[in-house]
């Protein structure tokens, strides 16, 4: 029984291979890593339909699909208990992405099994959340905290907020990863009419806590030798925020809506004069990090976040005067290219997979480790 492989169960998302967002992204590449490394690898997918649980094989991954009857929150609630009370039933160690449904982790506890738990960011602070979701959120973050048996900060700020929660032994710090891009395919860039270098790249959700007003103003204020290219869907017809934007936009404002092709938004990010944060919230963004990890010069919104990923090369604004002064030094391209040299310099530091996988493997064979000494 000794030599028996080690299991992993990875929860809380919807599943591989990816084509919701981060942690599925996140899920795909380590669950490969955590294969090669001998262990079995079980994740959790969702699917719409009445069907009982069933497996299929995935690249040697075992997929376990779990049917609901909606994709909407309350169907993904209901899948994440689903999942849970499938996965106390298994043997094996879990990762679970998330803390939005960490009240149903009381059954691993229940069942004496053993999570680690990714409490991803300050959900429960954003603007986009009614008050009852906000509730809901942070009473899960209270619960997650908690009931798991050992937490992953992806930000040191994170952490310091998860401390209230509990004691600084049960939490580790590890960001998120993205890949080392060495270069792209420029052919996606002829589509929209644009050159390498001759745009700044906007990629984030349009929502007031991204500040994607305010750069388009400060933008559009200006009179630049640079386009500014902005991803998103952006529904002028019944959202007021998403029409002030546009309206705001001058005619070198650029919006190309929402790209799902991941091959042409590492073109068009690749290619970028400068990369756009506007993020006042959160921990370790991922768009920020595959920005990095694209060798991209990056204009950051100004706080605690922020500045511990991009380091020293980042460029930094906090108002519309000081966002004015760094789109006009972004003409000064030796200037520029200076910056993202020290950018790459720190995602190659801190960024790449093979530190953040490692990390979540010493995390998860600790707790291996105590399955193991309890007997």
């Amino acid at each position: 029984m000794m030599n028996e492989s080690p299991r992993l169960l990875i929860l809380g998302i919807r599943g591989i291979p990816a084509s919701h967002g981060g942690f599925e992204s996140f899920a795909e590449g380590f669950a490969t890593f955590m294969q090669q490394q001998g262990w079995k690898v079980t994740v959790y997918c969702q699917e719409i339909g009445h069907k009982e649980p069933y497996t299929t094989v995935w690249n040697g991954i075992q997929r376990v699909h779990i049917s609901i009857k909606k994709d909407c929150a309350l169907g993904t609630v209901l899948f994440d208990y689903k999942s849970i009370r499938h996965a106390i039933r298994q043997k094996g160690v879990v990762l679970t992405l998330g803390y939005n449904t960490a009240l149903f982790s009381i059954f691993h506890r229940i069942y004496g099994q053993r999570n680690l738990m990714n409490m991803d960011g300050i959900e429960w602070r954003r603007d986009k959340w009614s008050f009852a979701q906000k509730i809901w959120l942070y009473c899960n973050e209270w619960l997650g905290a908690r009931l798991a048996n050992h937490l992953i900060a992806d930000h040191p700020e994170i952490k310091k907020h998860l401390l209230r929660h509990t004691g600084e032994q049960k939490i580790t710090v590890i960001p998120y990863a993205a890949e080392d891009i060495r270069g792209a395919d420029i052919t996606p860039l002829q589509k929209y009419g644009l050159a390498p270098k001759s745009y700044a790249i906007v990629i984030a959700r349009p929502e007031p806590e991204n500040s994607i007003l305010e750069i388009v103003q400060a933008f559009s204020d200006l009179t630049l030798d640079f386009k500014l290219v902005v991803l998103g869907d952006y529904d002028i017809e019944t959202n007021a925020y998403h029409r002030a934007v546009v309206e705001s936009a001058s005619k070198n404002v650029l919006f190309l809506g929402a790209i799902y092709q991941a091959h042409v938004v590492q073109s068009l990010r690749y290619y970028a004069r400068v990369y756009v944060h506007g993020h006042t919230v959160g921990g370790t963004n991922p768009s920020l990090v595959e920005s990095m990890g694209a060798g991209n010069a990056v204009l950051v919104h100004d706080n605690a976040f922020n500045r511990w990923v991009a380091g020293e090369g980042g460029l930094f604004f906090n108002d519309k005067k000081s966002l004015s002064n760094a789109f006009l030094a972004c003409q000064d391209k030796a200037w520029l290219q200076a910056r993202s040299i020290l950018v790459k310099q720190q995602y190659l530091a801190k960024f790449r997979f093979e530190i953040i996988y490692s990390a979540y493997l010493k995390a998860l064979k600790l707790l291996v480790k105590k399955d193991q000494d309890r007997g």
